[in-house]
């Protein structure tokens, strides 16, 4: 299979690489999409003024790179918090994600719907509420930015599986929103992922990929988990996804783009191959 049959998330890379770096690196394995984070120290948004912004934009158009969607890790954030300070900073930190994606060129931009106390859960219709109010206030700049929103399942959001959040962001009103799938994170709630899959419709515009177990939660390199890969062939088939996968491997390792190239490999064993388009 061809590297360029996939768009590589540098999650893996934040804690040691500029996102420069890291692009760099695996542009030097043959890949050329990527999905950005938005982390302290490897690409973060409030650091960068414009030379460095207009630095990195000519870096990516000099190796030929494409950007297609803006992520960050989403512990830090809570657009359902209780507390409005939280509220208010976590939307503030997804608009820098926004303009992150504007500036870099990037299709989507990804979002939870939030956190709830699991000891002492606020009323779903409020966690809506505050979702809701989240989206009222990014959806218009990712227009204007020339992206779009994706929510993501989150085993750790207050709506985890597929019809829960569907339910909600249909409720919405918005073609605007559309739903990235992640098959970990489906896989370790035991979700049905073909079920699931159908049900995001033509909401769906992004498949996250990688391994997990269902008792620790991970983004392992393929094979280092429990998930079946030959069976998500088959999944993604019955839906006609064709769209190029977002190779999401946080890994084991300090060698994330070693990691990387074996999960392709593993792959192709199980019949990835010329499976979707670059």
């Amino acid at each position: 299979m061809a590297r360029s049959d996939y768009v590589i998330n540098l999650y893996a890379y934040t804690l040691n690489r500029t996102a420069q770096e890291a692009m760099a690196e695996l542009a030097d394995h043959g890949f050329e999409a990527f999905e950005l984070m938005m982390y302290p120290g490897h690409l973060w948004m409030p650091d960068m003024d414009a030379g460095a912004r207009a630095a990195l934009r000519k870096f990516i158009a000099s190796r030929n790179l494409h950007i297609q969607s803006v992520n960050q890790p989403n512990i830090d954030i809570n657009i359902a918090a209780a507390a409005p300070e939280m509220r208010e900073h976590s939307i503030r930190m997804m608009a820098r994600m926004v303009e992150c994606a504007g500036e870099f060129g990037a299709r989507q931009v990804l979002i939870g719907p939030g956190k709830v106390n699991p000891l002492m859960p606020m009323p779903r219709d409020q966690l809506i509420g505050h979702f809701y109010r989240a989206l009222d206030q990014l959806v218009p700049l990712a227009q204007k930015a020339g992206t779009q929103v994706l929510v993501e399942n989150m085993p750790f959001a207050f709506l985890p599986d597929a019809e829960g959040l569907l339910t909600v962001v249909e409720g919405y009103g918005s073609d605007d929103v559309g739903i990235l799938y992640d098959l970990a994170n489906g896989a370790f709630i035991k979700e049905d992922i073909r079920a699931a899959l159908k049900r995001c419709g033509d909401r769906l515009k992004l498949v996250h990929l990688s391994d997990t177990g269902t008792k620790v939660y991970k983004h392992d390199p393929v094979g280092h988990g429990t998930m079946d890969f030959g069976a998500l062939i088959e999944d993604l088939a019955a839906i006609g996804w064709t769209e190029r996968p977002v190779l999401e491997i946080i890994g084991v390792s300090e060698q994330p783009s070693a990691e990387i190239l074996d999960s392709i490999r593993r792959l192709e064993e199980v019949g990835w191959a010329n499976r979707f388009a670059a």
